[in-house]
């Protein structure tokens, strides 16, 4: 089944030059991830001007927990996008309205189970976590308010998944253009105005996803008709569900595992102070604002060596397998440089506590310098990721984490000064790209892929 018309929102990576095509896909997710960070950052900043330091602590440590609910069924959706690219860049369309059938009933199956595992489960992570006394009530109410938005959360971020598969990374755009100025207006609203606290907060970003999802679903049924979606669960195809769980399962079992491990390391942080973790919950608030490149270039890394996996253009995968991870570093160290110089006046927007600027100016310093190294093998993870091959990649993301991250943090916390726990990042990603080029030089697959790059033949076209 072809698809029924051409949509101009629609890019084709399989042909053209590699890096334009990479680029012109990667800059509406760029422009998406500055709106994904001003999201969650308007709720640091409202709370930062209107309550306590102990209400900023408070929503820094709650998006651990609730980023290790969510990161199982989003490594899904990203197995879900991954399927995707390489079905259209067959043609298969069949294919794909079976696919988001699948995806429609995943949404509610995993967004209604979350929000209620979640609201028993959130007491339970936040003792592991070491939440202090003070900061205590205010992270539960702000974690189990924000698992309430957890279906629409899902639900946008399957169906832009969907849409980057498709090669369509625009649309996400708007949509989190609209979910982000309604988060702003009620985050005003119910913080500044209601004088709601954290809960106020949490609850303007659980109705901006809810609002983004609901939009995202009437623009695929409208641009995309061809593909059958609806609002609500019709059919599961079973060999669709588990192919797409095969896939997405490992990529979320490793971001929990990854998320769980950054747990562990925010208990760290926590056993610093109160002050300590104000800190870095505004410190990581403008590293991700400096890092808004990694994230979009990354995605459209998996896009391109999905799709020109589909369609068996080995070449193209030969050469994109390494610019785009270097661009990726190279664009996050010229951000990184930006934001560390502006970073003193950027931090005062988020707090004026002359006890937590020294810390958080110290920690954006430490982590921007060492940011495009992850920039880099997250460009190589992605692409990897993008041809199917998540075992690997699953590895070395569990080694990093728990076998250099976590004990590294744990010497310098346990024998030197805590507040320096950021070189754990620093080793740990230097750590991952060594394992992600390793993948190049020794994986047979990616052998047989180059070798059949080499092959003096027309590239061909067919089901992945």
């Amino acid at each position: 089944m072809k698809m029924a018309k051409q949509h101009n929102s629609k890019i084709d990576m399989t042909t053209g030059p590699i890096m334009s095509k990479v680029l012109l896909f990667a800059i509406p997710l760029i422009l998406g991830s500055v709106l994904q960070q001003l999201y969650t950052s308007v709720d640091t900043l409202v709370i930062g001007q209107y309550c306590e330091s102990t209400a900023l602590a408070a929503v820094g440590t709650s998006s651990q927990p609730v980023e290790v609910l969510l990161c199982i069924f989003l490594g899904i959706g990203g197995g879900l996008s991954i399927l995707v690219s390489q079905h259209a860049g067959a043609g298969n369309y069949e294919g794909l309205r079976k696919f988001c059938a699948c995806a429609v009933s995943f949404v509610y199956m995993a967004g209604l189970a979350l929000t209620v595992l979640g609201y028993f489960g959130a007491p339970l992570i936040l003792r592991f976590m070491a939440v202090p006394e003070d900061t205590w009530n205010e992270a539960l109410i702000y974690t189990r308010i924000v698992l309430f938005g957890t279906l629409g959360n899902i639900g946008y971020n399957l169906n832009a998944g969907v849409l980057r598969g498709l090669g369509d990374s625009r649309a996400s755009l708007w949509f989190l253009v609209v979910s982000c100025v309604t988060n702003i207006i009620l985050d005003y609203v119910f913080v500044a105005g209601v004088k709601t606290g954290v809960g106020g907060a949490a609850l303007a970003t659980s109705i901006a996803m809810m609002v983004s999802w609901i939009i995202s679903i009437f623009y695929i049924k409208r641009r995309f008709p061809e593909l059958g979606f609806t609002f609500f669960p019709r059919h599961i195809y079973g060999p669709e569900m588990k192919k797409m769980l095969s896939l997405g399962l490992p990529i979320g079992l490793n971001s929990s595992l990854y998320s769980f491990g950054h747990m562990a390391l925010q208990s760290m942080v926590n056993a610093q102070g109160s002050v300590f973790m104000a800190a870095v919950s505004v410190g990581s608030r403008v590293t991700g604002l400096a890092n808004i490149a990694i994230t979009a270039l990354s995605q459209a890394s998996s896009a391109f060596s999905g799709q020109n996996y589909g369609a068996r253009k080995y070449g193209r995968l030969k050469k994109g397998h390494l610019i785009i991870p270097i661009v990726s570093g190279l664009v996050s160290l010229a951000f990184g440089i930006v934001f560390i110089l502006l970073r003193m006046p950027i931090l005062r927007f988020f707090t004026k506590d002359t006890a937590v600027l020294p810390y958080a100016s110290r920690y954006i310093v430490i982590m921007l310098l060492s940011q495009w190294i992850f920039a880099v093998f997250n460009g190589i993870i992605n692409f990897v990721n993008g041809l199917g091959k998540v075992k690997y990649t699953t590895i070395v993301n569990l080694l990093m984490l728990w076998a250099v991250r976590v004990p590294v943090a744990f010497v310098i916390t346990r024998f030197f000064d805590g507040t320096y726990v950021m070189f754990a990042y620093t080793i740990s990603f230097s750590f991952g790209a060594i394992a992600m080029f390793g993948y190049y030089i020794f994986s047979k697959g990616w052998k047989e892929i180059m070798r059949k790059a080499d092959e003096p033949i027309p590239e061909e076209t067919g089901s992945p």
